[in-house]
Formats: structure tokens, sequence, C-alpha cells
């Protein structure tokens, strides 16, 4: 199969990049011919606002570039991981005026939300969800600029009354059911939606989880939880030693930390052999987050080396995690229930032993490669089809010389 896919990177490498990364890797090797289109938002100083709103809402070059790639090389497939803010919808008429079935994969929520995370001043918000994004625009959600807001409140608003959103996509593909259920409330036709997760590209093999310590792996972000997680350990008094591994906004108060509370580490930003290696060795991973995630890929990796998760009982966390039997969940945000349902795990490693057999089954069962480069194939071939069926859409009525020779017309 020829596939274009394309991605527009944040300045902040991130999940979407690895995704990116992996699924163009997992094409590749199974045979595909792969081309990928790539912008990047380190070029968005050069645009200043006026500049990046109308780039965000149709950007030409884009849309020239694109158009001459799919045309050219034959493209049956255009993928998309991201296109905001430069890449913008222009791209997906691109690929689909020149030949080519259009597939956005949803890693955030930002066609319900300008900010994309739902969430708003340290909580969950849903009040751009069906409706026109112009609350996003009082509270200033995406940096916390209103000018920056509201080009991409514009994007959206302009899109979704063009019905580019219905229209210029044949298929979107959720992480979870939760996701595929808030973009459905958003105004996302539910049949053109499926569900992929993410996978790890390569089998790691599971870990032992001899190490004896929990590990928390990820951005350290107010909305990740980490306050949470930082004050349970304080109740815990030491009792457990926590490798905390990333980088990000929040990383002076997790330095603090690790200074202060003790058994608490903090090993900054790692290469994956390493995360994985210390994933494998941890007794079980904490995931404390107070917002709707995505679909974590540290969550995925997590049971890929068989390491049971305590997370949030929250968002997809929920469908991910069979309590009892992969992880436990606990109360977001609450501290006292995190120590509580960790201590109640450290004290009977009996329990944390029988769930890691299960934890490596679920990726087995949903997140491996080859699972995924299936699932993937099956969602291009509905993708094709629809594609098909718009540009060469079926008479509604039957043919004056058919109907006369058939009974009953």
């Amino acid at each position: 199969m020829r596939v274009l896919i394309a991605h527009n990177f944040y300045r902040q490498p991130g999940g979407e990049d690895q995704v990116f990364a992996a699924e163009c890797a997992l094409l590749k090797a199974h045979g595909h011919a792969v081309r990928e289109y790539v912008v990047h938002n380190d070029d968005l100083h050069r645009l200043g606002h006026m500049g990046m709103a109308a780039a965000t809402l149709w950007n030409q070059r884009v849309y020239r570039e694109l158009g001459r790639i799919v045309r050219d090389e034959s493209i049956e497939v255009a993928h998309f991981h991201n296109t905001f803010p430069l890449m913008s919808p222009s791209a997906y008429f691109a690929a689909r005026a020149n030949g080519a079935a259009v597939v956005q994969t949803l890693h955030n929520y930002r066609l319900i939300c300008p900010a994309a995370t739902l969430f708003r001043d340290g909580k969950l918000c849903e009040k751009c969800i069906g409706r026109a994004p112009w609350p996003a625009v009082v509270h200033g959600c995406y940096r916390g600029s209103r000018p920056t807001t509201t080009a991409a409140a514009a994007m959206l608003g302009v899109h979704r009354a063009a019905g580019t959103y219905v229209e210029a996509v044949d298929r979107y593909i959720a992480l979870t059911e939760f996701a595929r259920g808030k973009f459905v409330a958003g105004g996302l036709p539910a049949d053109q939606i499926v569900i992929k997760p993410n996978f790890v590209p390569n089998d790691p093999k599971p870990g032992t989880g001899a190490g004896g310590y929990a590990i928390y792996v990820g951005r350290l972000a107010m909305e990740k939880g980490i306050e949470t997680m930082l004050e349970a350990w304080r109740l815990l008094g030491g009792r457990i030693a926590l490798k905390i591994i990333g980088d990000g906004l929040m990383r002076p108060m997790v330095e603090q930390a690790s200074r202060d509370i003790p058994g608490v580490q903090w090993l900054g930003r790692l290469p994956m052999d390493q995360v994985l290696h210390h994933l494998g060795g941890a007794s079980m991973l904490v995931f404390p987050s107070i917002w709707y995630e995505g679909q974590p890929r540290t969550m995925v990796e997590s049971f890929a080396m068989g390491t049971p998760i305590v997370a949030s009982k929250l968002g997809s966390m929920i469908e991910m995690i069979d309590d009892g039997r992969t992880g436990r969940h606990f109360s977001p945000g609450d501290p006292s229930a995190l120590a509580r349902t960790v201590g109640e795990l450290w004290q009977h490693p009996e329990q944390l032993a029988s769930m890691r057999p299960h934890a490596r089954l679920e990726y087995e069962n949903h997140y491996s490669a080859d699972k995924n480069h299936q699932m993937l194939m099956g969602i291009y071939a509905d993708a094709m089809r629809r594609h098909q069926e718009r540009m060469h859409p079926a008479p509604t009525t039957m043919p004056a010389t058919i109907s006369q020779d058939c009974p009953g017309t």
C-alpha cells in the first residue's frame, strides 16, 4: 500500500511524535511504501499572530505541496496524526482532491476543545463540547493566550460550519472507547470513528519486578497529578521507594521532593531502553493523572513489561485497567487514597506478583505491533472504501430503462 503519514510537530517533544515514528516504522517493516510529510512549530515565530491565524485556518502552501505529493506518488491513504496549527485542515482537502482516502488519529481532544485537554484551571472542563468553542476564548485556554485561543477556536468554528470534519475525513482513529464517546458528543459522526490503541514497536519482553520500588514515567506537569503523587509519598513516610522519570514545568517541585521525601528519586529524562529497564524492575507503575488522558504510551509500555499499574479512576484509565487483575484504581486527586492503595499492594506482594502475567497478557492481546498492523490495515481498507463511495456514489434511483422492465416499479 502507498501511504502518506503526516504530522505537525510541537516545540516540546511528546507521545504523539513517538506514535508517528512508530507507525511509520511499522508500515515500512511490513513492506508498505511510506511517504512522510512533516511541519514543525519552530516555524511559528516567523508568522506572527495574524500569520499563524491564517495558516491555522487554511495553509495554502501545505495544500499545494501535499496535493502534489499525493498525486505524483499515487498515494492511496493519507494518515494524519496532528495538523494543528501549521498543517491545517487544508491538508485533508489536498489529499482527498488528489485521490487519497483520509484518516485522522485523535491523539488529543483538539477537535472539541481549543486547548486539546478538556482541562482548565486545575479541573476538568467540558464547556466547549457540542457547542461553539467561545468559552475557551474567554478563558484563554490555549497557552493562556486569548489571541492564540481565538485562532484555534476560529479554525474549529469555520471548519465545523463547512462540514470539513464530517465530509473531508473518511475514518477517525480514537485511542479508547471513552475518547470516542467524547468526540461523538462533540459532533463527530459515530460511524466514522474506530478504536485503535497505541502500541509498543518492539516487544521488550517482560521484566521481573524485583527492584523493590514504584515508578512514575511521564511529563512533570500539573495535570499529570504530580502534586497528588508527591503528597502520597510524603504520607507513606519513606516505606516505599519511588523513581520518577521525566521532565517538565514541575521539575523544581520534583527536585525538591527528592531531597525532602525519603525514598523519592528523580532520574530526569532517559532514553527508551533505560525507561523500559526501570519499568521492568518496578513493582508497580504509578499513574496519578487528573485529566482525561488520551491513551498513555507509558501504560502500554508498563503492560509490555508485565508491570501492574496504580492509576486514577478517571477517563480512559478506567477501561485500560482491570481493577484487581492488571492494576488498581484510586480516587483522582486524593493523596490519601493513592497512599492507601499503594501501601495495601506493598503489604501483599503476592497480589502484585499475580497481576504481572495478566498485565503482560493485556499487552499481547491489545498492544503488540502485529496486532496494531492488522487493525491499521482494516482501518485503511475501510477508509478507501468510504472514499470511493463518496467520489463515485451509487445511483439513488433506477435508470428509466431498467425500471420499466422491473416488476413492481
